[in-house]
């Protein structure tokens, strides 16, 4: 029997290989590049809309241990982000091109697996995998409406703009990495106390696209748009994604005031993403209130920020702990639509959602992930049941016997469970 997901994001990309590599038939839908997205570019599977930082590498830390755990599940979206990795300090950054090629080029050579390049406007018959994200269609969106027999919900998500390396005023920015002294991993764009104001006032009085009449809820604070974390106060930036802490400008020796850190899009240097920076000011308002910044004053902009819609469904109420609906077992959903996070999180559930999906083709019961795992923390959160239920990326505190104190023996029991879960699965 085939298997049908829906989405070639990073969920529906990892679900199909999972799939896929367990001699699973698989049929991948993929409405792009006939019908684009608000945010996507290109007809690539798993393209990175967003930022291109899979957040940090340290065991230390959930995101990095998230994605060691990943690795040790055979994870493609790590594999290929591993390969791809560019310089960023503590996170691990991919070249967002090279990655999207290499995930399309894997899953297109693959004996088991089918792409179809079509919109899908109803759930087919048999066993599939709804891993459309946040940007999910329209017409799919009505028909998981009425499936689910609950109302999708949905908050507003915003992306930072890109610049062109060659048009930043080099005798303005210089390299350097939080306390990390001469790492190149970020180019700096310091600001004075008289150009942060100038910079902070310009702000708050540019213009921003309207909202429209359906667009009442609230941005996911993880993403807040620069100009609505600034109505916080005039010292929020300084204290948030300008903060200056931990960089020092090697022309004087000294701390600057606040700065704007730049990540690099390739490996190259020809495009420099604005960390922090996602906007939903107009793209003429973009362009002269971001150039009031020293090293921008000639910045050409080759994406501007903009603002989508994501939509998630109210998973605890509707899905078991195998991610498949509790009225109908052989319809599963994962990645970001199940209210999860992050790149790596919407990863994990496309992995799950796989390996549930198989033990329901072979009729065996699906164990999920341990709770003291990253990926079962997840699992957990998103189908047990809980009041106004919101996105929420991975932490610590998610973890089933998490204590502070304990945060290295953490991650290494965690690191252990998720290896003897998987010898379980792999049982089945």
């Amino acid at each position: 029997m085939d298997v049908t997901v829906i989405g070639g994001g990073l969920a529906g990309s990892e679900a199909a290989w999972q799939l896929a590599r367990r001699g699973v038939d698989v049929t991948l839908y993929e409405m792009r590049p006939h019908l684009q997205t608000p945010a996507h570019k290109t007809g690539d599977l798993g393209e990175l809309v967003c930022s291109n930082s899979l957040k940090s590498r340290e065991l230390t830390n959930a995101h990095g241990l998230l994605k060691e755990e990943l690795r040790r599940l055979g994870s493609i979206v790590i594999s290929v982000a591993d390969v791809t990795a560019i310089p960023g300090g503590k996170a691990l950054v991919v070249d967002r091109t090279k990655f999207a090629e290499r995930i399309t080029e894997t899953l297109t050579a693959e004996k088991h697996l089918r792409i179809v390049r079509e919109e899908v406007s109803d759930i087919p018959a048999g066993i599939c995998i709804v891993a459309t994200g946040p940007l999910t269609s329209d017409t799919l969106s009505e028909k998981i409406r009425g499936l689910a027999g609950n109302e999708n919900l949905h908050f507003f998500d915003a992306i930072s703009p890109i610049v062109e390396g060659s048009s930043i005023d080099m005798e303005h920015a210089f390299f350097g990495s939080r306390y990390m002294g001469d790492a190149d991993d970020y180019l700096n764009c310091p600001l004075t106390k008289e150009e942060y104001e100038m910079f902070y006032k310009a702000l708050m009085e540019a213009g921003r696209v309207d909202l429209r009449p359906f667009e009442d809820t609230p941005y996911f604070e993880g993403c807040l748009p620069i100009e609505v974390m600034a109505e916080r106060g005039p010292l929020t930036l300084a204290y948030g994604p300008m903060k200056p802490v931990g960089i020092v400008d090697p022309r004087s020796g000294r701390a600057p005031y606040a700065v704007l850190q730049l990540r690099r899009e390739d490996a190259e240097g020809n495009l420099y993403n604005l960390v922090g920076f996602q906007t939903k000011l107009t793209y003429p308002e973009q362009e002269r209130v971001f150039r009031l910044i020293p090293a921008l004053k000639h910045a050409f902009f080759h994406r501007h920020g903009s603002i989508h819609r994501n939509t998630f469904i109210n998973a605890p109420m509707l899905l078991t702990d195998g991610l498949y609906l509790q009225r109908d077992p052989r319809i599963f959903f994962a990645g970001q639509i199940t209210g999860v996070e992050g790149y790596v999180e919407s990863t994990a559930m496309g992995l799950v959602a796989a390996l549930s999906a198989v033990c329901a083709l072979r009729e065996k019961r699906f164990v999920p992930p341990p709770a003291d795992t990253c990926v079962g923390a997840l699992v957990r959160y998103v189908t047990t049941p809980r009041k106004n239920f919101q996105p929420m990326n991975i932490n610590f505190g998610l973890l089933a016997g998490y204590s502070k104190k304990r945060k290295e023996a953490v991650s290494m029991n965690a690191l252990q469970s998720i290896l003897d879960w998987k010898e379980e699965v792999d049982r089945r």
